[in-house]
């Protein structure tokens, strides 16, 4: 099993941020041992204490590399179990502003099954690793720091049950996957750490997600079928064939415009949608369940790779540290990205030190935040500095959404982009800059005028 770098490491939560990491920390420790309140193995619907299960999740392009670097093979043993594998830029009919991009085969794939469905894979790939334990069914209390508290040497649980006391896991290294609810800035100030800083962008997000079997295919040779909300068109959703021959719609607005939960109501918002197949899909699909709403009122990153100090012992991944945009679907490729380069480390014999790894954390997380939070800009209502460089990529990609319902290689340009695979800046190469400028050019004073 290679070099170990420490004997136990314990993972808090369930999530699949947690399970990412528990597959790279099995590399370096003797023992990982994961904790969650909830019942995992096994379980292959949405949990209690994910609650966004219920809805479309995903993998883009780079994240989907990324989970086949931690668990190879694993893209086709979920094909194998019947999900449905995708080529973002070639098989989702995307629209934006209204209009649907130019398709094209671009090698982006990933694989279209619900979010409990991908967690039951990975969680069983994780399970059978021999030096890994789960631990169901457990609060987590706290962390346990030493006497001088600049170490985290453990953390507190305890069994869900009358009678149960609580006890002290004894760690090498904790590493909280709790998600956004993480309760490591409070207990970090109750042992006299500064409070992390915190941003984020009201955005006032609501999604409702509803599953069918169809009776008319809407989708013709593609998979997925994505209208992305724009200040013109300020509602979107994601609708997609999914595992066991289901389709997956989630459907959102923003600042407040969320979509009702009554059938009609909700029928009624998805017909007012760009892309008129979604309607056209689900007017007389047999739905599978009732509209879930889930409401996302902020965006919010933790700048712990901002503190002056931060004990040693202990990491914090995935939407512990940031939740972007979940329209955007970039959380859970961060999550594995953040694995990625910890299993890195653990390979060269390294154990991680913590302030340290939390700025690569930072690292792999700007890019990503930085265009999102970028994005969510171009949107009248939501307030927040554009400054001069923001006004000027939003009309830039305006141009270039449009360019790409002509130009099927910006489609490709823009998915890799999208997807992490590429940096945005690969979009202001002169090659694609010029191909913009000539497919847009007759557009250009209308656009100028709207930047």
């Amino acid at each position: 099993m290679g070099t170990k770098v420490g004997n136990r490491v314990v993972v808090l939560g369930g999530s699949i941020t947690a399970l990412f990491a528990a597959s790279a920390l099995s590399e370096g420790y003797r023992e990982v041992v994961l904790v969650d309140r909830d019942e995992l193995l096994g379980v292959r619907e949405a949990r209690r204490g994910a609650p966004q299960g219920r809805h479309i999740n995903g993998l883009i392009a780079r994240g989907a590399r990324a989970l086949e670097d931690l668990f190879p093979e694993i893209t086709a043993q979920m094909v194998t179990a019947g999900c449905p594998l995708t080529d973002l830029a070639g098989t989702v009919r995307w629209y934006f502003n209204g209009k649907p991009l130019r398709q094209t085969r671009a090698g982006l794939t990933n694989v279209a099954a619900r979010r409990p469905v991908m967690e039951a894979h990975v969680r069983e790939r994780v399970a059978a690793l021999e030096n890994v334990t789960f631990l169901e069914k457990h609060d987590i209390i706290g962390l346990v720091f030493s006497a001088d508290k600049s170490r985290v040497v453990g953390a507190r649980v305890q069994r869900h049950g009358a009678g149960n006391r609580e006890e002290i896991l004894t760690a090498d290294l904790v590493v909280d996957a709790t998600g956004r609810g993480s309760r490591t800035p409070v207990w970090l100030e109750e042992q006299g750490y500064p409070r992390v800083a915190e941003e984020g962008t009201k955005i006032g997000l609501g999604y409702a997600t509803r599953h069918y079997k169809l009776r008319y295919d809407p989708f013709g040779t593609d998979h997925s079928i994505v209208c992305v909300a724009s200040p013109d068109s300020p509602r979107g959703a994601i609708f997609t064939k999914s595992d066991g021959n289901k389709v997956e719609l989630t459907t959102y607005g923003i600042m407040g415009d969320h979509p009702p939960l009554d059938p009609e109501g909700f029928n009624q918002f998805v017909k007012s949608l760009a892309a008129p197949e979604i309607y056209e899909g689900i007017a007389d699909a047999e739905p599978l369940d009732d509209p879930v709403l889930f409401k996302f009122p902020t965006t919010l990153r933790r700048r712990y790779e901002r503190m002056s100090r931060f004990p040693d012992g202990l990491l914090v991944l995935g939407d512990a540290v940031c939740t972007p945009n979940p329209v955007f679907a970039q959380a859970q490729t961060l999550a594995a990205l953040e694995a990625l380069a910890l299993r890195e480390l653990l390979r060269r014999g390294e154990a991680p030190q913590s302030r340290e790894f939390m700025r690569t954390v930072g690292q792999i997380i700007d890019p990503a935040w930085d265009m999102t939070e970028a994005i969510n800009l171009t949107f009248p209502e939501v307030e927040g500095k554009r400054t001069r460089k923001v006004q000027l990529m939003h009309a830039y990609m305006k141009r270039l959404q449009l360019a790409a319902t002509k130009d099927a290689s910006l489609t490709e340009a823009f998915m890799r982009s999208a997807g992490l695979v590429d940096p945005l800046e690969s979009l202001m190469r002169p090659g694609v800059v010029w191909r913009v400028m000539r497919h847009t050019r007759a557009e250009l004073p209308v656009l100028a005028g709207r930047s």
